[in-house]
């Protein structure tokens, strides 16, 4: 036998120390990992909840977060029910948030021109409605795109441009995003290439833990980036089994309770000057079936546990 300390006993003990009882070095080194990055809740990890948007940012601001992102479809929902997206915006700035990043789904990337055309009307849409509650970033994922094997990575280059020009002019930045489920932008390199070949100042990349492992891309790649072109990092977990052939979104876990090597990944993410945006996004049908609040605190004391665990080697 061993006393060579595992990987989860490094986390646990990271994780108690998280909670409470921490010695005045471990409350220094708390203040210092708070600072180095901006934790954010994306909703989806209490989506299975079905709570309104204004439940969501209380309970983001009750558990902690600095941030919150947001789906569109529930600023639509807002709208919908007779809400103004701008006094959302201050309900989120009351409640000590920022909205750092918002997720939609416009078309922006697809070969077909109409529907390309109808995809960035989508933008602009999306992107002023984040821009009333405050937020200054949206995924661009390749959304209408995801089973096209022959897509031209070149003319999707040229295709992001134009959604950074309409950012540029609304005042959202978009963010190539990563889909490993996807037959495009499924890779980070390939995620990389279209907003480096863009050339436009507002590009930039948003990369997740799951994604990178659903891809096969793995996370070595990230030390190759530059820091500032990643402002947002989705965070989760995902366990040993299934394998990646068969893993889904479904599977993600909590940072910290599967197998990804986050302390690694942590490491080279602020080697490389990451000071962004960890956003816990999750999509677990387990943690649906429990109290909102209970998840979204444990989320970001895991969160902030792997985070300490890193700062050690």
């Amino acid at each position: 036998m061993t006393n060579e300390p595992t990987r989860r006993d490094v986390l646990t003990a990271a994780a108690g120390a998280a909670i409470g009882g921490m010695t005045q070095p471990a409350v220094a080194q708390e203040a210092a990992n708070r600072e180095m990055f901006i934790y954010s809740l994306n909703t989806s990890t209490i989506r299975g909840q079905n709570i309104p948007i204004v439940d969501e940012i209380a309970i983001a601001a009750r558990a902690g977060y600095q941030a919150i992102e947001p789906w569109i479809n529930e600023l639509e929902r807002h709208v919908q029910g007779g809400g103004n997206l701008r006094d959302l915006g201050r309900r989120i700035q009351d409640a000590g948030l920022r909205v750092e990043s918002a997720i939609g789904f416009a078309e922006w990337i697809v070969d077909d021109e109409a529907r390309r055309r109808r995809g960035l009307e989508t933008a602009r849409r999306d992107m002023d409605m984040i821009r009333q509650i405050g937020g200054t970033r949206m995924a661009a994922p390749p959304s209408g795109a995801t089973s096209q094997t022959n897509l031209n990575i070149l003319q999707a280059t040229e295709r992001y441009r134009a959604l950074c020009e309409l950012g540029q002019e609304i005042g959202v930045s978009p963010q190539a995003e990563i889909w490993g489920h996807s037959r495009s932008l499924n890779r980070l390199g390939e995620a990389a290439l279209v907003p480096i070949e863009s050339s436009h100042p507002r590009a930039c990349i948003l990369a997740d833990v799951y994604h990178l492992h659903k891809g096969g891309s793995g996370f070595g790649g990230l030390k190759l980036l530059n820091g500032s072109s990643l402002q947002v990092f989705h965070m989760n977990d995902y366990p040993a089994m299934p394998g990646r052939a068969d893993i889904t979104d479904a599977h993600r876990v909590y940072p910290g309770d599967g197998v990804a090597p986050l302390l690694d990944m942590l490491r080279d993410l602020r080697r490389i000057g990451f000071r962004g945006v960890l956003s816990l996004e999750l999509f677990n049908r387990e943690y649906w079936r429990q109290d909102a609040f209970a998840v979204a605190r444990t989320g970001l004391e895991k969160m902030r546990a792997v985070v300490a665990a890193s700062m050690n080697g």
